[in-house]
């Protein structure tokens, strides 16, 4: 504010106003201290500023008079060598391919909504029912038998089907089919999807039936018992009870009140659980445990003894009592098993003669359980939305090893949640093949892993004790495990006990930033029953900012025992990263390659072959076309199934633009950290997909799959640069 008043003024960079000197210093022509330092002054009043500005100006020879800013051709600085790009981590593109910055106009209405800036207005769940209601009579949602034969007859359902019959007015409303052939019909096979395919117009007839080359399908009777918590669990539940674990995981079950605690010199007594009232008949035997009489004699001769130092006690087996539980009727009552000769809808076969000392848990011995040689096999990452089915296939046709299902959350695999279980489907080409599961209690994980091992096909579960979303953490598990080693131990210890196929945990350095503490587990967790550990060379509060610390996992390393696979993660961009890590003289078994391989997943062709591929445009297209027939082939070649596989593809391509082709480089291979400039590529396809515009992918996947549906929405799920706030640590 101009007046008589005294005023305050900010002067950057020294102790006062600038001088001549200093004023043609800070011209802005020329580049200012990336980090000034602001100082506050006083400053006189303005009538005395300018009188004493009048005088100097009078009084001052010509000479003194500062020199005119120089311009901007005789400042500009030498353009910057790929060596100080480098250290900048920005990529050192080629000065021929480089362009200024693209000047993108403000967006339309439509291209809002395929960039998802424009947000969704927000429904009441009237209106959601109301919606629902209409597309369940619209006639686009085809009855599947009808769809599959053209016969309207064909519903076993009649009338009272939920869906529509009108082959006619279905018809009527259908998009145009799509280029290209049914991926069905390329397979000599015919379409399950009838009418309602996409490619209908290229089906063939007199074809063999569709095959399923798809595993871990959920069985609905399994998903009933599921919904209605009377799935049993004996091997999870004894193994929680010998560790004196308390169960925080509660399900239905029918339990004696009046039963005392076990007593191993008194057979007649059941085990009373954690000290609770609420006490569990171990009447009905387990799954997959055969009485063994000549046990039974071994046992009796050595006194009651058990056999296996962590095992049960052993107990006599006799009926279970009614009586009334606690909360009756809700979902936080346990509920034990009714009937001792049926688990889990599966006849247990009884015998008289045998003894009621059967071990109940045998904890089975590292040597005994099936063995993984990890060393230098090529780990595709389990990888949240991206590593589904089809990009898994991918990647085992571009020379992966090993791959591994998503993410499942225990909680949700063990209510019966359809999408949930979706993650575990494995496919025929997987022959290595790991499912990764994440809970936050040892009586969750260790039921979880007893069910997955019941019902799914797979080579070994891994433990995720290192997700850094918020929504896993807030919960307890995921990363936030490494801030309470004792509930690792116990999860580890009652996971290992109730499967023989290997389990592998995955973690981070640490929870906060400068606190690792992976070196503490590594040297304990292959005691506690894990084969193989995973160390990702990050924290949690550092998220997937700066690089991963491959030091500190060397030293990991060095600390675990002989027979423990440590297995490293952090990006790994090309074959020089992997021979840098997994050399002769590491005691590193192998890498596990995660953002690298969704950038460009021909990475493991190129370890195998140790080269840099300079792969085409044309190339790059051709591994598109794969995953959308492999898409198309697992979620469907219908509209549903179509759209399904657009929304992964473009997931897929909110990673694949920051590939930067190696022809383009000054310097190879390129790094993971590397912010790519604007730039141009060598054809107009290349130059489109290194395009960061999601408008730019969606005009992709049209090249795949025709034109997206109107009112058309896209906003990429992942924000893998994201730096967590400073009040976690």
């Amino acid at each position: 504010m101009d007046g008589e008043r005294g005023t305050t003024k900010i002067w950057p960079g020294g102790t006062g106003p600038a001088t001549t000197s200093q004023a043609q210093k800070n011209c802005s022509c020329i580049k200012p201290s990336p980090q000034p330092v602001y100082h506050v002054q006083a400053v006189a009043p303005l009538s005395s500023r300018r009188r004493h500005a009048a005088t100097m100006a009078a009084t001052a020879p010509a000479e003194a008079l500062p020199d005119p800013c120089p311009t901007a051709a005789d400042s500009s600085p030498p353009p910057p060598t790929p060596e100080e790009l480098v250290a900048r981590a920005v990529a050192p593109v080629k000065a021929a391919f480089l362009r200024p910055p693209p000047v993108r106009d403000t967006p339309t209405n439509e291209e809002s909504r395929v960039s998802g800036a424009v947000p969704l207005e927000k429904k009441s769940k009237r209106q959601f029912r109301r919606e629902r209601k209409q597309e369940q009579e619209s006639v686009s949602r085809l009855c599947v038998a009808v769809g599959k034969t053209g016969n309207a007859d064909a519903c076993k359902y009649g009338a009272s089907c939920r869906f529509s019959h009108d082959v006619d007015a279905y018809l009527a409303q259908k998009p145009a089919d799509l280029e290209g052939t049914c991926p069905f019909t390329v397979l000599e096979q015919s379409c399950q999807y009838g009418l309602t395919c996409r490619f209908f117009g290229t089906h063939k007839d007199n074809l063999a039936p569709s095959e399923n080359h798809e595993i871990n399908p959920l069985s609905k009777d399994i998903q009933k018992l599921l919904w209605k918590t009377k799935y049993k669990f004996p091997r999870a539940s004894a193994q929680i009870k010998h560790l004196g674990l308390k169960e925080v995981m509660k399900i239905k079950a029918n339990a004696t009140t009046d039963d005392k605690r076990a007593d191993h010199d008194n057979p007649d007594v059941s085990c009373e659980l954690n000290g609770d009232d609420k006490t569990e008949s171990l009447g009905s035997p387990p799954v997959n445990v055969e009485h063994d009489s000549s046990l039974c004699e071994e046992m009796d001769n050595l006194g009651g003894e058990p056999l296996v130092d962590n095992s049960v006690p052993c107990v006599v087996p006799r009926a279970s009592k009614k009586s009334k539980v606690e909360g009756s009727g809700s979902d936080d009552t346990k509920v034990y098993p009714e009937d001792p000769s049926s688990l889990n809808g599966l006849e247990v076969p009884s015998d008289s003669t045998s003894s009621c000392r059967v071990d109940l848990v045998t904890t089975p011995h590292l040597r005994e359980k099936k063995i993984i040689d990890f060393r230098e096999k090529l780990y595709l990452a389990p990888l949240t939305t991206v590593g589904n089915l089809p990009f898994r296939r991918l990647c085992k046709t571009l020379g992966a090893d090993i791959t591994c299902g998503e993410m499942a959350m225990c909680t949700n695999l063990m209510q019966g949640q359809a999408s949930e279980w979706a993650l575990l489907r494995r496919h025929s080409s997987e022959d290595l093949f790991g499912v990764q599961i994440c809970g936050a209690f040892p009586d969750t994980v260790a039921r979880t892993v007893e069910l997955v091992d019941n019902e799914c096909s797979f080579d070994f579960i891994d433990i995720n004790m290192g997700c850094p979303i918020d929504v896993v953490v807030n919960k307890g598990a995921g990363s936030s495990l490494l801030n309470k080693p004792m509930r690792i131990k116990s999860i580890v210890q009652a996971s290992s006990a109730v499967t023989n196929r290997p389990l592998t945990v995955k973690v981070r350095t640490a929870f906060f930033e400068g606190r690792n503490r992976a070196d503490s587990l590594v040297s304990d967790i292959y005691n506690w029953g894990a084969s193989a550990i995973t160390i990702h060379g990050r924290s949690r509060q550092q998220r997937y900012s700066k690089l991963a610390d491959w030091d500190y996992i060397n030293q990991c390393a060095q600390k675990a025992p002989d027979d423990l696979h440590v297995i490293g993660n952090g990006d790994i961009f090309s074959f020089t990263d992997w021979n840098r890590h997994v050399s002769g003289s590491s005691k590193i078994s192998t890498c596990m390659i995660a953002r690298g391989a969704l950038i460009k997943p021909w990475i493991f062709t190129e370890i195998k072959e140790q080269r840099d591929w300079d792969i085409t445009s044309d190339e790059r297209l051709d591994i598109l076309k794969d995953f959308v027939r492999f898409g198309l082939e697992h979620w469907g070649s219908d509209t549903k199934g179509v759209e399904t596989t657009r929304h992964f593809l473009l997931e897929w391509l909110s990673y694949t633009c920051r590939y930067i082709p190696v022809g383009l480089l000054d310097v190879v291979p390129q790094r993971l950290n590397w912010r790519p400039p604007s730039y141009c590529s060598r054809d107009d396809l290349e130059t489109l997909m290194a395009s960061d515009s999601a408008a730019d992918w969606v005009r992709i996947s049209e090249l795949l799959l025709g034109k997206v549906p109107e009112g058309f929405t896209f906003a990429p799920k992942h924000k893998s640069n994201a730096y967590d706030r400073a009040e976690n640590g």
